[in-house]
Formats: structure tokens, sequence, C-alpha cells
């Protein structure tokens, strides 16, 4: 499997639901969503056939279906730090458990790519809750087989917090990593192996990670607001994608991001955040939400679908390490 990463986040482009809500669900944005999820399954699937536990196994180990996720690791020779840190986090009898449970394992290779010296630090006593958060990160409960994990637009993790699944022609990235093999079976659910080791994302790390969230980024950054939008929050972001930014009138963004424009692009950028953690189900039922901006976004459903001030929510209840992320077709533009 090649190992470019996506340079699209089909889960955002495509508007693919990610929360049900009572008497209406958020509706599909692209009605050719399907047939391109598909399509990317279809071609992973075919390009990263499943592996068995004896695939990943070092060649004198003998490994068994009934091995739980533990042993299974510990016999593949590979995963030692990934032992090691769950052992420091208290976590080893959680994957010993009945599960069954979705493992994104990173490699000994994935840890060592760390800064040097993120897993000493990691391993100390005093930092164990922060551990155990990064290792939850790459957990899901349940069994998620790789045909599953390719079809979804983002998976809950452990920690609370959500892992995105970017699928396209050139390969599956789950929280920014590399899905490198698949469907490792152990007796109490199944391991999928990533390149690299996946830290929970803030609200610009997800944008970052996704792609299709560019001129988001530039317009924080012209107007002074990234840091906030990578602090420690909570905060809720109605985030527009490039192609909303694109139905602009032509010039919009440009003149936006001049320098003498900052205050009035702080304000409509201000406008699409609300502090705390929203999610959708709270926003709908509350019909209104006070902005960062000072002004209230109306929060509704319009033919089946929920709007926040007429823009679709194309995808919901993205939770990230400071916040909540919902994904929208349109800019919103105070009064």
């Amino acid at each position: 499997m090649p190992n470019t990463r996506p340079t699209r986040c089909p889960a955002f482009a495509t508007g693919n639901p990610s929360a049900e809500l009572p008497n209406a669900s958020i509706q599909n944005g692209n009605p050719t969503m399907q047939i391109h999820a598909s399509v990317f399954a279809t071609a992973f699937l075919a390009a990263l056939p499943a592996f068995s536990a004896a695939q990943v196994a070092a060649p004198a180990a003998a490994l068994r279906a009934s091995d739980d996720i533990v042993d299974t690791a510990a016999a593949a020779g590979q995963f030692g730090t990934l032992l090691a840190a769950a052992k420091a986090a208290g976590l080893v009898d959680a994957l010993r458990g009945d599960g069954p449970l979705t493992v994104f394992a990173p490699t000994d290779d994935a840890f060592d790519a760390l800064p040097a010296g993120t897993v000493a630090g990691l391993l100390k006593p005093e930092n164990k809750g922060k551990l155990q958060t990064i290792l939850k990160y790459h957990v899901v409960a349940g069994s998620v087989p790789a045909a599953k994990v390719v079809e979804s637009t983002q998976l809950s993790s452990l920690a609370d917090l959500s892992l995105v699944v970017h699928a396209s022609e050139a390969g599956v990235t789950i929280g920014g990593a590399n899905v490198v093999k698949t469907d490792i079976e152990c007796s109490n659910g199944i391991i999928h192996v990533v390149d690299s080791v996946m830290l929970p994302a803030t609200i610009v790390g997800i944008a970052q990670q996704c792609g299709t969230f560019d001129t988001l980024l530039a317009a924080a950054k012209a107007a002074g607001l990234a840091e906030a939008l990578a602090g420690d929050g909570p905060l809720t972001v109605f985030a527009p994608t490039d192609e909303a930014f694109a139905k602009l009138p032509e010039g919009t963004v440009a003149n936006l991001l001049k320098p003498e424009n900052k205050s009035k692009l702080q304000a409509i950028l201000k406008y699409h955040v609300v502090s705390g953690a929203v999610d959708a189900r709270t926003a709908v039922g509350a019909g209104e939400a006070t902005t960062l901006q000072g002004g209230k976004v109306s929060i509704g459903i319009r033919d089946g679908r929920v709007t926040v001030d007429g823009a679709g929510v194309v995808m919901s209840d993205v939770r990230v390490s400071n916040g909540i992320v919902h994904v929208i077709d349109s800019v919103i533009l105070p009064n």
C-alpha cells in the first residue's frame, strides 16, 4: 500500500452525517457519497488484503486466534513500546478483558518517530493520565473490521474523542496515521496496525489533518485566532469547508485576508464559534447559540436537515481535545 496520505478528507467533503437527532437526521450533502465510499473500500481492501496474526508475527511465532490482544501483540514482536505504555498506564487488564475492542496499534518504529524523550516522559508516573488518554485514543469499543473502518467517516475512541477516517485512492488514514495492516483477529477483538502514534487533535489539528479547511485555517491565522482555536477551550466551531468559502462572491476571501480588514475577518470567524462543547443534539434542542462575536446563530431543522443560520450541517460532533467541530457547507455571516 502506498505511504502517501490522502490530500482530501472525504468524510467532510461528502457530507456524511455522524449523528442521529430526534425527528431528523443530518442529510448526506452528496448523493454520490455511498458510491464513493464503496469505491474507496473496494480499492483499499483489494490493495491491502486482511493480514492474519501469523503474517504479522515473527516467523518463529505460532499465534492462535484464541490469543487476546496483549498476547497477540507480544508475539508479533513489534509492539514492545505499546505494551510497555499499556502497562505504565494500567490498561493491560482492560486489553485482556472480554471486549470486544478494536485497537489501532502503532509499531515500535511509530513510537521511535516521536520527538526524542517523548516516550520516556509519557512513561513517568506523573504523566499516567495523559498516557491513558493517548492510548485510549487508539481503541474503539466493539469489533470493527477493515471493511467497516473504510466505510466510516469517524469512529468514537475510548478517550471520548473522534478518530476521523480519510479514504481515497491513495489509501486510508485514521487519526492522521496510515493503516498498514488490517484484521488481525484476537480472542477479544481486532488489531489494525498504524504507522504513527495518533495524538489527540485540537480544532486546528483536526482541520490540518483533514485537508479541506485550508481557507479557514488561513483566515484564522490572518485574524490572529489560530492560537485560540488550538488552546485549552472548550469551544464549539461551525467549520466551513474550502468549498463553502469558494461559494462566496469572487474576491471576498482575498479581500477579507487583507490586514486592513482584520477586525471584520475576526468578527466573521468568531460568529462561527461558541464557548463550551455543544453537541448537535444539545444545539438543536436549544434552537440558538450565542457566538464569541456576540451575535446569536439560529439552529434548526429544514427539510429534515440540521442548519445553522441556513448553512447545512454536513458532519456533526467531531470531538477533539479542546471542543467539538460541526462541519457546515456555507460561510455564515453576522448581521
